[in-house]
C-alpha cells in the first residue's frame, strides 16, 4: 500500500481543478521503494489540452533538481483526466513506456469525472497496469 499525505491530496485536486478545462500535471517527490509520496510539485501542461498532458523539460530539470537538493528523487507522475475515470487511457500506457521504460514511476491519476475527485495509483511496465492500493495519511512531510 503506497501512503500519500493528505495535504499533497488537496494539492493534487486544487491543481486539478484550477487547471480545467485542461489535464494538470504535476510530479511526486519521495524515495524509491519507500512506498510513500513525500511532495507534490505542480507543473504546467505543455500540451494545455483537456485530454493530453506533457511536460516541458527545461521545468522537469528543475523541479527534478530542486527534489534532489531536498534528499528526494522523482518516484511519481500525476496527471488529471477530466471526464473519464482514473484509469489509464491507452495514451497514458504509450507515454509511461516512452517516458519511464524501465517501470521506475508511479503513476497517480485524478478523476473530475463526478463531484467528488478520485485518486488512484498505477504502476505501468511494458504495457501492463497494476493498481496499488492508496492511502492518505495526516502525517504533512
Amino acid at each position: 500500500m503506497l501512503e500519500l499525505p493528505r495535504n499533497c491530496f488537496d494539492e493534487i485536486v486544487a491543481h486539478a481543478l484550477d487547471n480545467l478545462p485542461n489535464e494538470m500535471c504535476g510530479v511526486l517527490g519521495g524515495v524509491f521503494g519507500a512506498g510513500r509520496f513525500d511532495s507534490f510539485v505542480p507543473m504546467r501542461n505543455a500540451a494545455a489540452s483537456p485530454i493530453i498532458y506533457s511536460f516541458d523539460a527545461a521545468e522537469w530539470q528543475r523541479v527534478d533538481n530542486t527534489l534532489r537538493a531536498r534528499g528526494l528523487d522523482i518516484v511519481g507522475i500525476v496527471h488529471s483526466h477530466t471526464r473519464t475515470t482514473a484509469y489509464p487511457s491507452p495514451t497514458d500506457v504509450r507515454e509511461a513506456a516512452d517516458s519511464d521504460p524501465f517501470g521506475a514511476y508511479w503513476f497517480l491519476i485524478v478523476s473530475l469525472k463526478h463531484a467528488q475527485p478520485s485518486l488512484r495509483a498505477f504502476k505501468i511496465d511494458d504495457g501492463r497496469i497494476r493498481e496499488e492500493p492508496l492511502r492518505l495519511s495526516d502525517a504533512n512531510r
